[in-house]
């Protein structure tokens, strides 16, 4: 029986289908400081974010069942993803979570995590197209920014690194907190076009079926409206998105441009 996700980044996709309840994390903010306006956001650098998502992520590694090398999920991802290790300048590592959460995510350390759930419901193709929009995210930048921007409100910082501008590597119960800030961080809807384009272009590059997007988007349009009003707090983060439907539209819209649509 698979266990639900228990949260620790940002989500791009992001969507639960009722029963499936989504399990927290207890955050433990004790050491923690009150929002520390030192901090150079400015000196924040690619790195930076890097390291502390590789952080948060190693962390969550540990707390979520994580399928082996010879798992059947692990053995799909892999051939599907065998030739995009590096993809828009990253490099990728990417692995599956066995849970009953559906969603993908990417981190700004180029970590890719891939949940068994969705796997169920999605071909290969769709796969390659949702996780090319978290790859986008992360190309985009906007992955770098969400963990800037929970650094920032977490102030994970004693005094003195906050007037240096160097980001600490986070204790156990900073991590907690920090996860619980990345959990309320929210992508655009601006963004989230700027990677629903990202991963149409990055189907269409590598002659992908740039339809599987689309019917991608539609199938998490289906599962929203069959929530009904009982949603979760992660479907409510869904929010922020551009309407699935719409998102299914303009990809079809393109595709027809680009004489892809058959």
């Amino acid at each position: 029986m698979k266990r639900s996700f228990i949260y620790l980044g940002v989500a791009g996709i992001l969507i639960t289908t009722a029963p499936c309840a989504t399990a927290q994390i207890k955050l433990n903010s004790k050491g923690i400081g009150a929002l520390g306006k030192g901090v150079k956001a400015v000196t924040f650098s690619d790195a930076d974010a890097a390291k502390l998502a590789s952080e948060a992520v190693a962390y969550m590694d540990t707390h979520n069942t994580v399928a082996g090398e010879n798992d059947p999920y692990t053995i799909r991802l892999k051939k599907l993803f065998a030739k995009h290790q590096n993809e828009g300048g990253l490099k990728l590592n990417f692995k599956v979570y066995k849970v009953s959460d559906i969603n993908a995510f990417a981190c700004a350390d180029g970590s890719v995590r891939v949940f068994s759930s969705l796997m169920d419901i999605m071909t290969d193709d769709e796969l390659l197209g949702i996780i090319g929009h978290e790859i986008g995210h992360v190309a985009n930048k906007d992955s770098r920014d969400a963990v800037r921007s929970a650094y920032k409100r977490e102030a994970l910082t004693d005094a003195a690194s906050s007037q240096s501008g160097v980001v600490n590597t986070l204790s156990e119960s900073q991590l907690g907190a920090f996860a619980g800030a990345l959990l309320d961080s929210k992508y655009s809807r601006k963004q989230e076009s700027e990677a629903d384009d990202f991963a149409y272009s990055f189907m269409k590059q590598h002659n992908y079926k740039v339809t599987a997007l689309a019917s991608a988007f539609n199938k998490l349009a289906d599962m929203d409206k069959s929530s009904g009003a009982k949603k979760s707090k992660s479907e409510k983060m869904l929010s922020s998105h551009p309407d699935s439907a719409e998102r299914a539209a303009k990809v079809l819209e393109k595709a027809k441009k680009d004489g892809l649509a058959g």
